[in-house]
């Protein structure tokens, strides 16, 4: 079949959104959302330029080097939305058949000419047509003598993840977790509790055709298989769930708030961990939520309104500065949610691998700490911290809280085991992940059965330290660390 003028507008569009992400390091999903919702697009083409965003941003380092062969200079000297068109093409002749490759080339010529380019609808002709004269499978280029360069080319990551991967979780995760980045990943909801059930809320929407699972190892998580916006699902407006990852939402228990209590969450947009907190304290105490970002704290507010949450109080705050004298040992619990490098969201965010450097992993690391040092007096003797990234680097996770606790002697490490939910307890053998703080004998009865499909190859501790991997858990890389503050 040959291609429409809807599917050529929908590759327009796809390069488009790919030449923003690169110019102003922006995330994929909003400008996704933006351009949905303009409503120019049915929801054929809203699958197809969801596929081909996504799609192109996973494998952008295989296709580049690929790519590369058939350039006489360096792609990057090529003009950004050529170069981004080409990588839009390159991914629809090596991943999807639905069209011709002959359409899908002759697709991309016609955009270049619109766009008033004769020379270059040459230019990206000769290499298309050059691409498909030769054998794709030896398209790749030959591995030098490192072979960090191969696997960066055929898992489609920056070799200097690659080479600090493999240094972290040896060869094989690091070629495990790089595979699993490369899936799409689920959304996932959590259920208010405090206006209806998991079960309930399940029915309500197989009633409205939306098909959805539990959750592993959450017990407020779903599984949601929908091409609805989020806001169109049924009791989004109602306040029946929040969206939330279920790694994301395990650290919430592991801060496990009571009610009455007060709780900072110290870096909290959009709100995600804020109205859990709120949830499982009933609803009665005190959830502070500090944002750096005016946006940041409209979005907390705008969801705990939704959940109909009225013990949270958005404050606008820099938690790297110094905090106001009333917080001081105001709070029996912290949440600090760090800013980090997002590497454990690839599944979501895979734009995020291109964007980051070596550099920016230093950069987090020491603001992580120095967030750590300003929470640290703000809570009472006895109380709770609990320290948690979306990343999977030792410079961000383990190195951050020993340093903490070495300067910090008034804190001490708990495993995290004795406070996960109790299906989050066990490795797939069966067998209690230890906990120095929480002992755990096993109820073969009380673990929910396994999805079909769901990786549960470990246990979700490492030491003493939470860590959701998405290889062996699939969900969201998650690091976090629980301290008390003993004096």
């Amino acid at each position: 079949m040959t291609a429409s003028n809807g599917e050529t507008s929908v590759r327009r569009f796809a390069s488009e959104i790919l030449l923003k992400v690169d110019n102003r390091k922006a995330f994929a999903d909003i400008l996704l959302d933006q351009e949905i919702r303009t409503g120019k697009l049915g929801e054929r083409d809203r699958a197809l330029l969801t596929e081909l965003v996504y799609g192109t941003l996973r494998w952008r380092g295989t296709i580049d080097a690929r790519l590369s062969n058939y350039l006489r200079r360096p792609l990057v000297d090529t003009d950004p939305f050529i170069r981004n068109l080409l990588r839009v093409t390159l991914y629809q002749l090596l991943f999807l058949d639905k069209i011709p490759d002959y359409a899908a080339v002759n697709e991309a010529v016609q955009l270049t000419k619109n766009r008033g380019g004769g020379k270059a609808a040459g230019f990206v002709n000769g290499v298309l047509r050059n691409f498909l004269r030769r054998n794709i499978e030896t398209a790749a280029p030959q591995a030098t003598d490192d072979s960090i360069a191969a696997l960066a080319m055929d898992y489609s990551h920056p070799e200097w993840l690659v080479k600090r991967w493999i240094d972290y979780f040896g060869l094989e995760a690091a070629k495990a977790l790089m595979r699993a980045n490369n899936e799409r990943s689920p959304l996932v909801l959590r259920v208010n509790t405090r206006k209806n059930d998991r079960k309930a809320f399940l029915e309500l929407l197989k009633r409205n055709g939306v098909t959805a699972t539990a959750t592993r190892w959450s017990p407020q998580g779903l599984w949601i298989q929908s091409g609805s916006a989020v806001d169109e699902l049924p009791g989004f407006h109602q306040g029946l769930f929040q969206v939330q990852g279920e790694a994301s939402q395990l650290v919430t228990y592991l801060l496990a708030p009571q009610p009455g209590e007060r709780v900072l969450d110290a870096c909290a947009a959009p709100g995600g961990k804020s109205t859990h907190i709120a949830e499982l304290m009933n609803d009665a105490g005190e959830v502070t939520a500090l944002d750096i970002s005016a946006r940041g704290i409209e979005k907390i507010r705008d969801n705990a309104t939704r959940l109909g949450l009225t013990s949270i109080r958005a404050l606008r705050s820099d938690a790297s500065r110094d905090f106001p004298g009333s917080f001081l040992g105001h709070f029996e619990r912290v949440l600090v949610d760090a800013p980090c490098s997002g590497l454990g969201t690839l599944r979501s965010h895979p734009e995020i691998k291109w964007h980051r450097n070596p550099r920016d992993i230093e950069r987090l690391g020491r603001l992580q700490e120095k967030i750590l040092d300003r929470v640290a007096s703000c809570l009472k003797p006895g109380g709770v911290l609990v320290y948690s990234t979306c990343t999977l680097t030792r410079d961000e996770n383990e190195q951050v809280a020993e340093r903490f606790l070495k300067t910090h002697q008034e804190f001490e490490l708990q495993n995290a085991a004795g406070y996960l939910p109790e299906q989050a307890k066990w490795s797939p053998t069966g067998e209690a992940v230890a906990s120095s703080s929480t002992p755990v004998e096993r109820n073969p009865e009380r673990e929910p059965p396994t999805k079909v499909g769901a990786r549960v190859e470990g246990p979700m501790v490492q030491g003493s330290y939470f860590m959701a991997l998405p290889h062996r858990h699939n969900t969201d890389g998650f690091f976090a660390a629980r301290m008390r503050k003993v004096t």
